[in-house]
């Protein structure tokens, strides 16, 4: 199969298409090799224009789409001088887009054969600006921090105060909220101690596991 054709095809058709317009998103996305992302026995599907699992069970885990994954990371405005933390790096997929739009990268994971993965194939494929960390997602990376960009990859129902505390007065966060259908994009920014928020566009991918709301009894 010519990876490098389907590449082209998967901007052209998949991103291009959704009004992504960022010349370095775009870039990125020509840039990197999807491919080398996903399980070996998916790679001829590497390009297709839906999620794919990573890791099944009680928590599976995907790598999203390219089309919102696109969107979302243009949403962010990333620039050269920002540092970034991603939250759910899964197999490294979105972490090397990351390296190639952001001044430099540190890429979350708690599941620790996706961490191990995601360290080889970035490794191995020159991505050295990406840092890898350990933990549980929902309280981020702050011996880091802060952060110019925190980029939740996948579906959350909440967003723990914690994250939002992480950030550089002038700050962003993205994250998409909800699941299904009724999912929305949002962008927050973090001015003075405060922090706004912008709903954006509609979509629906998988969700990152442990950002779900307390569930409370009704009598």
């Amino acid at each position: 199969m010519n990876f490098e054709a389907a590449r082209i095809k998967m901007v052209d058709n998949q991103i291009r298409t959704t009004d992504v317009t960022s010349h370095s998103v775009l870039t990125a996305f020509l840039s990197v090799p999807r491919e080398e992302f996903v399980p070996a026995k998916m790679k001829e599907l590497a390009y297709i224009d839906t999620d794919i699992a990573l890791v099944g069970g009680i928590t599976p885990r995907y790598l999203m789409e390219p089309s919102p994954l696109a969107k979302l990371l243009q949403l962010a405005q990333i620039t050269k001088s920002d540092k970034v933390l991603e939250i759910g790096s899964g197999t490294g997929y979105a972490s090397a887009l990351l390296s190639l739009i952001a001044g430099s990268v540190v890429a979350l994971e708690s599941d620790e054969a996706l961490a191990a993965t995601a360290t080889e194939t970035l490794a191995r494929l020159g991505y050295g600006s990406v840092r890898m960390a350990r933990g549980d997602l929902t309280k981020g990376y702050a011996a880091e921090a802060p952060y110019d960009v925190i980029f939740i990859n996948g579906a959350v129902e909440t967003i723990p105060a914690s994250l939002f505390e992480q950030l550089r007065d002038g700050g962003r966060l993205v994250a998409v909220e909800g699941f299904g259908n009724a999912s929305r994009a949002k962008l927050y920014m973090r001015e003075s101690g405060r922090t706004s928020e912008r709903s954006d566009f509609n979509t629906s991918v998988k969700p990152l596991p442990g950002f779900n709301r307390e569930r409370s009894f009704i009598f």
